[in-house]
């Protein structure tokens, strides 16, 4: 199963191991789905680690993104012309649609067109549960 991880659940299941989208990052991490990421969402997420309102310490976020370099699916997204409430999200939309994903797993699906493949970490973890 594919997924396009939007940073703000990736940040969310950093900082509070106990959480939904920490639950989300264990299924990445124990390859139970694929993250499906370009150039684009490579280069936001180290961006977003880098800001220090959350204070990740340089020395940590290296393998972190490491890690999502090695084991996701990176590709060549197709551009798409769709609208969006917040541009800046139609990268995670242009991935997604081109890697074929399962899911976009976002904690602010209001970003995003209406559509069923856009889920909070709530609805994919159950989701993917149900299908076991």
């Amino acid at each position: 199963m594919k997924i396009v991880l939007d940073t703000n659940v990736l940040i969310s299941g950093l900082l509070s191991q106990n959480g939904i989208p920490a639950q989300v990052l264990n299924l990445i991490l124990n390859r139970r789905v694929t993250l499906l990421v370009d150039t684009r969402i490579i280069s936001e997420y180290i961006d977003v680690l880098k800001r220090p309102k959350f204070r990740f310490k340089a020395e940590w976020i290296d393998p972190v993104i490491d890690f999502i370099r090695m084991e996701s699916e990176i590709i060549i997204p197709e551009p798409s012309n769709r609208n969006f409430p917040d541009p800046d999200d139609r990268i995670f939309w242009e991935a997604a649609v081109t890697g074929n994903a399962f899911a976009i797993v976002s904690g602010n699906t209001r970003h995003f067109p209406e559509d069923p493949l856009v889920m909070t970490p709530a609805q994919f973890l159950e989701t993917y549960l149900n299908q076991k």
